[in-house]
């Protein structure tokens, strides 16, 4: 059974369409890279995912069960609303770290809100997690002191806290500066050695060549083509794919 089946996902903001239609599966463990041109639909798909908008059509469905239905979605208290985003984790390119509080404060604050255990239990969590990212040493530090590349591992280990099924990525690398990247897809890369399942919204085509399971080129608010990095990378059948990776390439060079 896959832990992620979305079917038929439509979102449209007034008259433009953003999202026509798209349907993909996730097996547990798997990581999915999603590429494609600014415009495409890419962040859009993964809000829709994590519940910051709801989809005009469409289903969701969590390891087989429907947490997401078009039809009826607005039938939803805000408890379920609540609940359901827990299935996912998200983060986002620009961080998003509460600026007043500590690392190790940023990291507690949602499962102590949401009562995952006691303060003791949170804390030795949230530490295990600081050191999985390399941040044993930055425990007290307040964002404003933290490179964007630490930033960016803190916010990694923020969603982790909440043991969510998916962890999805916004661009992680984007707001960072050349240098400040290698870090954090480290850190993403080692989650995969870990079974996480994972959605990785992305730029760094090699990256997503070598951290993937399954790749989706987005092109105009439909998936133009999905397969295996081999399949997409090396042997894409896609004109409009062939024509971005193309473009990628002389950019690099």
């Amino acid at each position: 059974m896959s832990v992620l089946e979305v079917k038929n996902i439509k979102k449209s903001f007034g008259k433009t369409e953003v999202l026509k239609g798209l349907s993909f599966s996730l097996e547990k463990g798997e990581v999915l890279s999603i590429i494609g041109s600014s415009g495409s639909g890419k962040t859009t798909l993964l809000r829709c995912l994590n519940f910051l908008e709801f989809a005009d059509e469409g289903t969701i469905s969590v390891d087989g069960k429907i947490i997401f239905d078009s039809a009826s979605h607005k039938n939803l208290s805000e408890t379920e609303i609540r609940d359901n985003r827990l299935h996912f984790g998200l983060v986002f390119q620009s961080f998003n770290l509460f600026p007043q509080y500590n690392v190790l404060q940023n990291i507690t604050l949602a499962p102590t809100l949401l009562k995952r255990g006691s303060e003791e239990k949170i804390k030795k969590l949230a530490l295990s997690l600081i050191e999985r990212v390399g941040l044993s040493d930055k425990v007290e530090n307040y964002p404003c002191e933290l490179s964007g590349g630490q930033q960016q591992r803190v916010a990694i280990a923020r969603a982790l806290a909440l043991n969510p099924d998916i962890l999805c990525f916004d661009e992680p690398t984007s707001a960072l500066d050349p240098e400040l990247t290698g870090e954090v897809l480290k850190v993403i890369k080692d989650l995969k050695s870990g079974d996480s399942t994972m959605i990785v919204v992305t730029h760094e085509m090699e990256f997503a060549r070598n951290i993937s399971d399954k790749v989706i080129f987005m092109a105009d608010g439909v998936i133009e083509e999905i397969g295996t990095p081999d399949e997409v990378f090396l042997n894409p059948k896609s004109p409009k794919t062939k024509s971005f990776l193309k473009k990628d390439i002389e950019l690099v060079d």
